[in-house]
């Protein structure tokens, strides 16, 4: 089933989320009858009918607000400042660590968990509800929904040059997209966007390596990311990417400008609803690899405010995205991939050929290293030096030095 079924298919879904999960009756306790959540990004409408069965069953009502996900840092070091936050918020995995040690978040105990059995580590996947806790290791947030990285790829430009099947090495990926390049002036093989810091980070991972050390550092100093860099700087190097720093993705994709891309499953609904006329011409594979494929295992999880005055009614609101419809339905919503087992083995999703690529690189999938404030430093450093050496000419070797002389020792557990 493309991703247009899934969209067709949520109305059916919204239906069965009606039914599903707890929380049927009031709110116990006299506690408020509102929710206040922040949603990241623009799926706000989204979200607001996936709550609707919720709270027309349960009497509590749900205010979602949106908040850019370049502007959540600020919003929540306010809301820490004046202890006035949300009773529930989303948080982006690579903000986990930093949100979690600010003491902000309810600690999930066991009582909890056990009142609302949906939120129970064994429903969701492995990788990812290990990481829903803080340096302590109490839970302080669960699975919401999870992303992973794959190869984007245009099979009618790519069957046009006469390529059959997509690279499945970094080599083969450069090798493609050199021929893609040849088509012409400014057309290019593959895209790199300057800011995705987890691109370097998945090439390393594929050559074999880490980038966080035995004593739980970072450690970028390594062969295996040498050659990672080799692969990054070789594709700008071959005249395969283009340096336009505002380079739409989804659009160099639809027109053809750039066949070829990594990237996660909200690419695939971008595509189907900026081209529906692509369908059948496009496809996705695993991620590309070399001594390993293993790919970027992203996402977001939820979290109670810790001076939240509705805890129940959150928690209550929390079990019931963790149901397996409810999952479904998100995904058919917004093109979200679930994080529960149960949503991922559903034949409604294993039955569509994308999504069953995307629960295969899953299963070989780890998150980026829990390092407070990854994406403002640790990440920033990382794609400053790339970007130094293939946009303004910066000498390789010094670059990296600086760059393992500015990340070396930071801890990542």
């Amino acid at each position: 089933m493309r991703r247009a079924g899934w969209a067709l298919a949520a109305a059916g879904l919204l239906a069965l989320t009606a039914c599903a999960g707890p929380g049927a009756g009031a709110n116990a306790g006299g506690a408020p009858k509102e929710l206040t959540v922040w949603i990241m990004g623009d799926s706000s409408a989204h979200f607001e009918q996936l709550v609707k069965p919720f709270a027309d069953r349960s009497g509590i009502g749900v205010d979602t607000v949106a908040i850019p996900w370049d502007s959540i840092d600020q919003k929540f070091t306010t809301a820490v400042a004046s202890g006035n936050g949300p009773d529930v918020l989303q948080i982006g995995l690579s903000k986990l660590r930093t949100f979690a040690d600010s003491g902000a978040l309810l600690e999930l105990d066991e009582r909890m968990l056990k009142d609302h059995p949906g939120l129970a580590t064994a429903n969701f996947l492995d990788g990812v509800a290990g990481f829903a806790t803080t340096d302590g290791g109490h839970p302080v947030s669960v699975p919401w929904v999870s992303d992973t990285r794959v190869l984007f790829y245009r099979t009618d430009i790519l069957a046009d040059r006469g390529l059959t099947e997509p690279p499945a090495t970094w080599d083969e990926v450069r090798a493609h997209a050199k021929v893609l390049a040849g088509r012409g002036k400014g057309r290019y093989g593959f895209h790199i966007p300057q800011w995705d810091n987890a691109l370097p980070v998945i090439m390393t991972w594929t050559q074999g390596g880490r980038i966080v050390d035995a004593a739980g550092a970072i450690d970028f100093d390594t062969p295996e990311f040498r050659k990672a860099v080799d692969i990054y700087t070789g594709l700008y190097a071959d005249g395969s990417v283009p340096a336009d720093p505002d380079f739409d993705q989804v659009q160099g994709f639809v027109s053809g400008v750039t066949p070829m891309l990594v990237s996660g499953p909200y690419l695939g609904s971008a595509i189907a609803a900026a081209a529906p006329e692509l369908d059948g011409k496009w496809a996705v594979a695993p991620i590309p690899g070399g001594a390993a494929r293993t790919s970027l295992l992203a996402g977001s999880n939820l979290a109670v405010w810790h001076a939240s005055d509705n805890r129940d009614g959150a928690l209550r609101l929390l079990d019931h995205l963790s149901q397996p419809q409810t999952q479904l339905t998100w995904y058919a919503l917004d093109g979200q991939l679930p994080v529960t087992k149960a949503a991922l083995g559903d034949p409604k999703l294993t039955s569509d050929p994308f999504t069953a690529v995307y629960a295969e690189q899953l299963a070989d999938a780890e998150p980026l290293p829990p390092v407070p404030n990854w994406d403002g430093e640790t990440g920033k450093a990382l794609l400053d030096t790339l970007n130094s050496i293939v946009l303004t000419g910066a000498n390789r070797d010094t670059a990296l030095r600086d760059l393992y002389a500015a990340t070396s020792g930071t801890s990542a557990g």
